[in-house]
């Protein structure tokens, strides 16, 4: 691999993991128990999906799919560190997770002010965090980074 496409910062890796982590763990969660994944999620007694609607099996096994797809290809793109490859994953990521923050923004009201401070919270980190590894990686690597000469 060209060294000049790969991303290199000690903390890149470890922050495509608070992203990645979860959404696998989401993913198979529901795509394995749909229904206590709905019922459920994200620990017992929680009810964060079950709260906005009735259970739809079908629409539960798409999103675990669906995070369980962006998760690995973020972590894929953790493992290999190049820089093309993350930045898709990352704006994959983005597309979605900015999409799910912004319903989940406007839909407070069947949720008490601890459960809505979760959610948000744990919806703003792994975009704050894809946000500034996708900003990184758009930088022009200095001399100090090694992946490209200086003046280039």
């Amino acid at each position: 691999m060209n060294a000049g496409r790969r991303v290199s910062a000690r903390w890149v890796r470890p922050a495509l993991l608070v992203v990645a982590v979860p959404q696998v763990a989401t993913g198979v969660f529901a795509l394995l128990a749909p229904a206590a994944w709905y019922a459920d999620f994200p620990a017992p007694g929680r009810r964060w999906v079950s709260a906005l609607g009735p259970y739809n099996e079908h629409l539960a096994t798409d999103v675990g799919a669906a995070l369980l797809a962006l998760g690995v290809l973020v972590a894929f793109a953790a493992v290999l560190l190049d820089r093309l490859l993350l930045q898709g994953a990352l704006m994959a990521w983005l597309i979605f997770s900015v999409a799910h923050l912004s319903f989940h923004i406007g839909s407070t009201g069947p949720f008490g002010t601890a459960d809505n401070v979760g959610i948000i919270v744990s919806l703003v980190l792994p975009v704050a965090v894809a946000a500034a590894v996708l900003a990184h990686t758009v930088r022009r690597p200095g001399p100090r980074s090694g992946t490209e000469a200086a003046g280039r």
